[in-house]
């Protein structure tokens, strides 16, 4: 688009990140703008799930992490091997999630981005109906094969995209906010309190 920048039209299909299922399939437009910004999405898709069993895998989700009396916390996940311990299967959906939005607003026509790893998590225990972590994760920058680290905090309940706050050690410039605006699905997909984020 002359004066904007370079739009795709994409058709692909999505599978169930736990299940390695069928999810469904998506048709896209993504408008790389000419200056420095996110890419420009539309979006829609067909889900092969039910909207109700999404729901029920989150709110399965939701209840195990809300019930938590000892907080998970976790380091290197997955493992040298690609293995993920069962109780660190949920901090590792979220960080998925949470760290997509962070991948799609550092991503350009030109670098993207993958999630190589979780160097930390650490669950919070809250009084309020939220889910909160912080991670420290390790974002593949592709072509150039670097990789960096992302400090992320995510907040989280059904029914709603996860809130998250980032920061990453390759960048001079403050906190971001990466949260979604949209309605999501986190099945599937550090410091001290009040210390400086």
């Amino acid at each position: 688009i002359p004066g904007s920048g370079h739009k795709y039209y994409l058709q692909f299909t999505t599978e169930d990140y736990q299940s390695g299922e069928d999810a469904g399939s998506c048709l896209a437009t993504v408008l790389y703008p000419k200056m420095k910004a996110p890419p420009v999405v539309t979006i829609k898709c067909s889900h092969a799930k039910d909207q109700k069993q999404i729901q029920e895998e989150d709110k399965r989700l939701y209840q195990k992490l809300k019930h938590q009396t000892k907080p998970i916390t976790g380091t290197n996940i997955p493992d040298s091997y690609g293995n993920i311990a069962p109780a660190l299967e949920p901090a590792w959906a979220l960080a998925v999630a949470g760290s997509s939005y962070i991948m799609w607003e550092k991503s350009t026509e030109n670098v993207g981005y993958f999630l190589a790893q979780v160097k930390s998590a650490k669950q919070w225990i809250r009084k309020d109906d939220l889910i909160e972590f912080d991670y420290t994760v390790l974002l593949h920058e592709i072509p150039t094969q670097e990789v960096f680290p992302c400090h992320m905090r995510l907040t989280w309940r059904p029914h709603r995209s996860p809130k998250v706050k980032y920061f990453c050690a390759s960048e001079n410039q403050g906190l971001e906010d990466g949260s979604g605006a949209e309605s999501g699905s986190a099945a599937g997909i550090l410091q001290e309190r009040g210390a400086n984020f």
